[in-house]
Parts: C-alpha cells; sequence; structure tokens
C-alpha cells in the first residue's frame, strides 16, 4: 500500500489499523479544541507530522501516520486524507475548510477491483494555499507557494507559483513575480 504496490484493502491486518486510526479520529473528534489532550491526540494520529500541526474537527483519514507536515500548517475543518500512501504538506500552508485528498487508485475492471486496490502519493508545497472544497486526486505534486482556488478538482500536478482554478484545475496566473 505505502509503496504504490497493489494490495487488499480487507484483510484483516488492514481493517485493525483503520479501526486504531478511527478511535483516534473518534478522541480528537470529541475532545476539547486548544488542549493539551487535544494537540497530543494529532500528534499520536499523524506522528510524522511537525508537533504543531493544526488540524481543526472534524477530520478524518484512513491511517494518519502516512501523513507528513511541515512545520505551521493549518488544516481547517471537514477534511478527510484518504493516505493509503504518503501525503506531504510542507510547512507554513493553509487548507481552507472541505478538502479531500485522495491516495487510492481503483481498477476500472470489476474483477479486478474485487480483489485490489493501489495507491499514489500526494505532495503539496510549502506556503500554499489550498481554498474551500477542494479535492485532490492520487499522483499530484502541487508546488511550492500554488494557490488552488475554491472548489477545484486538481487531477495533474501544478507548477510552483501559480493560481489554479476549476474542474480539472488550470492554471491562470503567475504568482510571485
Amino acid at each position: 500500500m505505502f509503496e504504490g504496490l497493489p494490495y487488499d484493502a480487507h484483510t484483516p491486518e488492514m481493517i485493525a489499523l483503520r479501526k486504531k486510526t478511527k478511535h483516534l479520529l473518534h478522541k480528537l473528534n470529541v475532545t476539547e479544541y486548544y488542549t493539551e489532550n487535544f494537540q497530543k491526540t494529532i500528534n499520536e494520529l499523524c506522528p510524522n507530522a511537525a508537533s504543531d500541526l493544526h488540524l481543526e474537527p472534524p477530520f478524518y483519514c484512513d491511517y494518519g501516520d502516512h501523513i507528513f507536515a511541515g512545520e505551521g500548517v493549518f488544516i481547517n475543518f471537514g477534511a478527510t486524507i484518504l493516505d493509503g500512501a504518503k501525503v506531504t504538506i510542507g510547512r507554513k500552508t493553509l487548507i481552507a475548510p472541505g478538502l479531500h485528498i485522495y491516495t487510492a487508485r481503483h481498477p476500472l475492471e470489476i474483477k479486478e477491483r474485487r480483489e485490489w486496490e493501489d495507491c499514489a502519493p500526494v505532495s503539496i508545497g510549502e506556503e500554499c494555499w489550498i481554498g474551500g472544497r477542494v479535492t485532490i486526486c492520487p499522483g499530484v505534486t502541487i508546488g511550492d507557494r500554488a494557490v488552488i482556488g475554491a472548489g477545484s478538482l486538481v487531477t495533474k500536478d501544478i507548477p510552483a507559483d501559480t493560481l489554479a482554478v476549476g474542474s480539472p484545475a488550470k492554471v491562470v496566473k503567475k504568482l510571485n513575480q
């Protein structure tokens, strides 16, 4: 899974991993904000993220330990990160409400889809701004300081220092020139 190889998401081991994560998510989503327990739960859920990762509940993910977030990352409420593969979020990136990041890819043919899936990593650069209700698909890389407009569907890589909007997202402006 994490390496991008085909895998069966419904084995007892995979189900147990997600069950453990669901317990932590429940704890996070009902714990009082801005308390020591709240931040401790974030750090336990996402052990590969910077210790100051800020998540606004409700938040959902598959595993948590595949999320690598740099210092000063802010993820607003309603985010869903399906982190079967590595999800990298660069330092000081701001994410508006309703983000969806998907790493899972499923075969088109039903026979294969019943048996396996694979994942592709997602990478968001440093100091990006991801607008509300953005969806980022498997295998996408967003460059440093890029801005993704609200409601966009990101299906392909977005270069650094650009504004991309739409469904599918397209670069409409160069930034920071």
